[in-house]
């Protein structure tokens, strides 16, 4: 099936479909021959940028087909490859570092299909030109708690990360056979001991111009991929499973944290073979757009048991942070706490402008729509006394098209482990489809529109949180603590 980007509707009247198809078909030819591609590949180096240059009488859906062949074809060839060694009961880390000196540039680095590799101490790949890193076999962290500790605990062997993979024109490519291409991080005993110290980060690919593909995380002790700082980078169908086989839960597994300039997040959702082979499957948000991200597109996906479609946190400690331009659209979110997300801490500056959830299927998800400008660290202790009514400005969001049910069973979400519970919300009911937490003053065209398709698990009326005095314009609904109503806004 064609995947498409929605465009506005500005077409209309008698003949409007007619003109529609008759523009698309020339659109197509411009961009994909001749000038037109010269011209769009001169100006743009990412997808989600040449939305904004598309020319706007254009309404119609076009294939990303047409979008993703104009970024820069990285290299498909190596003047050389080295095949990572293994060596049963010992650390295969150190052989690789001896050599990353010699294959930094134009070559590709192996991990052999058929072998199991030992990563028991990070590999920190330095900075890298025209390379391509291939995990076809199976790689493990190190089964000892302890071990891993110690080692996180040493600035000089760990840089932050356990995988760093930082440079330019990089491709970051698994294996699509069930049984290879793994990375396991024996994640559960971590978790069935609730121990969150000194606790590794999965991987950071810090990359101009860059492709992860068909990578496999199984049970990640925490934190899985990292692209902030990265620009013009598109990662599709990459499997995230951190999964527990007990009551513990998977705690801060986030899946992508996309605090980069230019990314593409897509097409992690394949039911081939009836079930969702291709997911994010975790305990935190599934995504996280944190402070520098611009231009960003997560689009057809599938998360699980996760936190939500987020945005920040913004602001912590008095920050200034920004967000621009980050689009979620096209996602079925599963037993997830949040569905669309915005989280700033009190106090906090800066601006989250130009953000969009669009085509978003809800199923059991505590809190559809979650915006809060009271953002804390409920693991310091109680919300904060403060009288301070700063926070990260929102301006254009844009929740579009959500259906779906809320889970309003009652049932703790398993990251709950205080009383009050860290999700708490004072009045809440657990049948809010929206809630809007703001101040006064710094949110700006905020909607929600074809939302009425949200309903409860018990069949109860739909209800939102909102407080009139901080919304200055229609937000979709009457803005109210009580049921939902939509306005005409709402259906636009």
């Amino acid at each position: 099936m064609a995947r498409y980007i929605a465009l506005p509707t500005v077409i209309g009247g008698p003949g409007g479909a007619q003109r529609k198809q008759k523009r698309f078909a020339s659109l197509q030819t411009w961009l994909l021959n001749g000038e037109g591609r010269r011209r769009a590949k001169s100006l743009l180096s990412c997808p989600v940028r040449l939305v904004a240059f598309l020319p706007a009488w254009l309404v119609m859906h076009l294939p990303i087909a047409a979008l993703l062949s104009l970024v820069p074809t990285l290299v498909a060839s190596y003047s050389k490859t080295f095949v990572v060694p293994h060596v049963d009961g010992q650390d295969d880390t150190p052989a690789l570092k001896a050599v990353l000196a010699n294959y930094s540039s134009d070559a590709q680095i192996l991990f052999q299909r058929g072998v199991s590799y030992n990563i028991w101490t990070p590999i920190n790949f330095g900075k890298l030109t025209n390379v391509e890193i291939s995990v076809q076999g199976n790689l493990s962290y190190p089964t000892d708690i302890a071990t891993i500790q110690s080692i996180v605990a040493n600035t000089t062997l760990y840089s932050g990360f356990w995988f760093d993979i930082q440079g330019t024109n990089i491709t970051l490519k698994g294996n699509t056979e069930p049984n290879w291409g793994w990375v396991d991080g024996h994640g559960q005993q971590w978790w069935d001991a609730m121990n969150q110290t000194n606790r590794p980060h999965g991987w950071r690919f810090k990359v101009t111009n860059g492709i992860i593909q068909d990578m496999k995380l199984w049970k990640s002790i925490a934190w899985n991929f990292s692209l902030s700082g990265a620009k013009n980078v598109r990662a599709f169908q990459n499997t995230i499973k951190c999964i527990s086989d007990t009551n513990s839960f998977p705690f801060n597994t986030d899946g992508f944290a996309v605090g980069g300039t230019d990314l593409v997040v897509e097409n992690n959702y394949d039911t081939s073979n009836g079930e969702h082979v291709v997911s994010i499957y975790n305990g935190d948000d599934c995504v996280t757009a944190g402070n520098g991200a611009t231009n960003v597109l997560f689009q057809n996906n599938y998360c699980e048991g996760g936190h939500g479609l987020s945005i920040g946190s913004l602001g912590s400690g008095g920050a200034t942070d920004y967000v621009t331009n980050v689009t979620f659209q096209n996602v079925v979110m599963k037993n997830h706490l949040y569905g669309a997300r915005f989280k700033s801490w009190t106090g906090g500056n800066g601006l989250a402008a130009n953000i969009t959830w669009r085509n978003i299927v809800l199923q059991h998800v505590k809190f559809p729509i979650y915006v809060t400008q009271n953002y804390w660290d409920q693991g310091k202790g109680p919300k904060p006394n403060s009288t301070s009514t700063t926070s990260t400005h929102l301006q254009n969001i844009l929740f579009d098209n959500f259906s779906g049910d809320i889970d309003d069973s009652g049932t703790v979400e398993g990251t709950c482990i205080t009383d009050p519970c860290w999700y708490y919300v004072p009045g809440a009911t657990g049948e809010e489809s929206i809630i809007f937490d703001l101040y006064p003053g710094t949110a700006t065209n905020i909607v929600a529109r074809h939302v009425n398709g949200i309903r409860t698990d018990k069949g109860v009326p739909v209800r939102v949180m909102c407080d009139n005095s901080t919304i200055t314009s229609d937000p979709g609904f009457v803005c109210q603590n009580g049921p939902f109503v939509p306005t005409p806004v709402g259906y636009l």
